[in-house]
C-alpha cells in the first residue's frame, strides 16, 4: 500500500510538473527571442532618426559608429541612389542589396550564426534605406538553458517533495496496518497479551478498536476455560479432601481400611485428570483486560467456604485486608482455584487444630495475599516450587503451586516459599497491578518499593 501510494504520486505530480512545465519552458525561450529582436529594434529606430533627417554618408558614419552595440559592426546601414545621391553602404550588410531594394516593412530574416532585423526608413531623396541590425543566435537563446536547468531543477524538487509526502501519509496509513497484522499474528500463535494502538486513520483506528475488543473477547473466553480446569482442581480436590479426612476418622477395621484406599486412588486419578487437563491448555501471557476481579471479595467467599471445615477440626482462623475492594488483573476462577490450592494444601499438610491466617495488603502497584499457618512448615521450600512445574512426591502433585506460581508471574509477580510468624509456611503471592506482562522482580529484592509494602503487613501477622 506504501509503495503503491508512492507511484501513484510520482505519477500524479511529473504528469502535472510536465503540463506545466513544458509549455512554460517554451514561453520563455520566445520572450528570449522577443527581448533579442525589441532591442534590435530599438536600435535600429535610433538610426532611422539620423536617416530621416539627412543621407549625408559622414554624419551618417558618425551616428552609426555611435548608435553601434555588442562589440560592433552589428549594424549596418543601405542607402539605394536617387536623387543624384550615389548608393550608400554602411557596415557589414549580411543580406543581399536586391532583396534589401525589396523590403518595404520590418522583419527578420535568417543569416549564418544567427538573426538580422531589417527596418525599413523613409528618406529625403523619396527612396527606402533599410537598417540592418545582426543578432547572433547565442543573444537570441540567451539566459534559456538557465531559465529551463532551473525550471527543471524547480519540477523535481516538486516531484521529490510530493514523493516524500506521499511515503510519510502512506507509513502513517500503513504502519498501524503492520501493527493490526503483527498484533493478529501474536494473538494466532497465543500470546494474548498483543494489543494494538488505537491511532491512525479513522478505518484503521476502528479497524484497532474492533481488533482489540475481540482480542478481549478471545482472553475473556481462554479465561472462562482456564477457570473450568482451575475448578477441575478445586471442585474436586476440596471434596476429595474433606472426603479424606472423614476416612481418616473412621477408625480401624476392613471398611474403613477400603474406603481409606479407595478414596486415595481417587484422588490420585484425580490428580492425573488435573494435570493432563493442565498441560493441555494453552499457555497464555497475562490476563487480559475484563479478566480482572476484587481480591478483597474472592478470598472472603473462599475463606466462608474453608472456615465451616475448619471450625470442624478445631483450625483458629484469621482472615485481613478484605474489608474493602482489592482489585488485580487476574481472572476471578484462577485466584479462586490458587486460594483452594494453597488452603487445601493447609488441610492436607497440618494436623487437625493446626492455625491459620490469610492476608491481603495493597500498594500503589502490587497487591501481597498472604498465606500461613502454624504446622510443621517446609523443609525444602525450594524443592516444593520446583515439584510446581514437574512430578510431585510425598503425595503430591506440586499443581497446588504451580497454580499459584503461574497466576502470580502471569502479571509480572512471584511466588515466595518461607517460615511464617506462626510458625509454619507462608506462602506469599506478589501480584502486579500494574501493566500486564511486566518483568519479574528478582526473588529476594529489597528495594523502596516492596520494603514499604512489606512493612504493612508484617506488623499484622499474628493470631488474636
Amino acid at each position: 500500500m506504501r509503495w503503491a501510494l508512492v507511484r501513484v504520486c510520482l505519477a500524479v505530480t511529473t504528469m502535472v510538473v510536465v503540463a506545466f512545465a513544458v509549455p512554460l519552458g517554451l514561453v520563455i525561450k520566445e520572450m528570449a527571442r522577443d527581448r533579442a529582436f525589441s532591442n534590435a529594434e530599438r536600435t535600429a529606430a535610433a538610426m532611422g532618426t539620423t536617416l530621416s533627417i539627412t543621407t549625408d554618408r559622414d554624419q551618417l558614419v558618425r551616428a552609426l559608429a555611435t548608435a553601434q552595440t555588442g562589440g560592433g559592426d552589428r549594424m549596418s546601414v543601405y542607402v539605394p541612389a536617387g536623387g543624384g545621391n550615389p548608393e550608400i553602404r554602411l557596415g557589414r550588410l549580411r543580406v543581399d542589396t536586391d532583396r534589401l531594394a525589396d523590403i518595404r516593412q520590418a522583419r527578420t530574416a535568417g543569416v549564418p550564426g544567427g538573426s538580422v532585423w531589417l527596418q525599413p526608413i523613409a528618406v529625403s531623396t523619396g527612396k527606402i534605406a533599410v537598417v540592418e541590425v545582426y543578432v547572433p543566435q547565442g543573444e537570441v537563446t540567451n539566459g534559456v538553458t538557465t531559465a529551463w536547468v532551473v525550471l527543471a531543477g524547480v519540477g523535481i524538487a516538486l516531484i521529490i517533495g510530493s514523493v516524500a509526502v506521499a511515503d510519510r501519509l502512506g507509513v502513517r496509513m500503513v504502519r498501524p496496518a503492520q501493527r493490526l497484522v503483527g498484533a493478529a499474528h501474536d494473538l494466532g500463535e497465543g500470546r494474548l497479551g498483543a494489543r494494538v494502538p488505537e491511532d491512525g486513520p479513522t478505518e484503521l483506528r476502528l479497524a484497532a478498536v474492533a481488533f482489540n475488543s475481540m482480542a478481549d473477547q478471545v482472553v475473556q473466553l481462554l479465561a472462562n476455560e482456564r477457570e473450568l480446569a482451575a475448578d477441575l482442581s478445586h471442585r474436586l480436590r476440596t471434596p476429595l479432601t474433606v472426603l479424606r479426612l472423614n476416612a481418616a476418622s473412621l477408625g480401624d477395621g476392613p471398611a474403613a481400611e477400603q474406603t481409606r484406599v479407595a478414596v486415595e486412588q481417587l484422588e490420585r486419578e484425580v490428580d492425573t485428570i488435573i494435570r493432563t487437563a493442565r498441560d493441555a491448555k494453552p499457555q497464555t501471557a497475562a490476563a487480559g483486560p475484563g479478566a480482572g476481579c476484587d481480591a478483597a471479595e474472592v478470598i472472603r467467599e473462599r475463606m466462608d467456604f474453608w472456615s465451616a471445615l475448619a471450625e470442624d477440626e478445631g483450625r483458629k482462623v484469621r482472615v485481613a485486608g478484605v474489608e474493602r475492594p482489592v482489585r488485580i488483573p487476574v481472572a476471578r476462577g484462577e485466584l479462586a482455584a490458587a486460594m483452594d490450592a494453597l488452603l487445601g494444601n493447609v488441610f492436607r499438610h497440618t494436623p487437625e487444630g493446626t492455625a491459620f491466617a490469610v492476608d491481603v495488603h495493597s500498594g500503589e502497584d502490587a497487591v501481597i495475599v498472604l498465606v500461613s499457618d502454624a504446622g510443621p512448615g517446609i523443609a525444602d521450600p525450594e524443592a516444593a516450587m520446583a515439584r510446581g512445574a514437574g512430578s510431585g512426591s510425598d503425595g503430591s502433585t506440586g499443581l497446588g503451586l504451580d497454580i499459584v506460581r503461574r497466576l502470580a508471574e502471569a502479571t509480572g509477580g512471584d511466588v515466595r516459599i518461607g517460615a511464617s510468624v506462626l510458625g509454619g509456611t507462608e506462602v506469599r503471592i506478589w501480584v502486579q497491578t500494574g501493566r500486564p506482562g511486566a518483568v519479574p522482580r528478582r526473588r529476594g529484592h529489597r528495594g523502596r518499593e516492596r520494603k514499604g509494602l512489606v512493612s504493612t503487613f508484617n506488623r499484622s501477622r499474628s493470631l488474636p
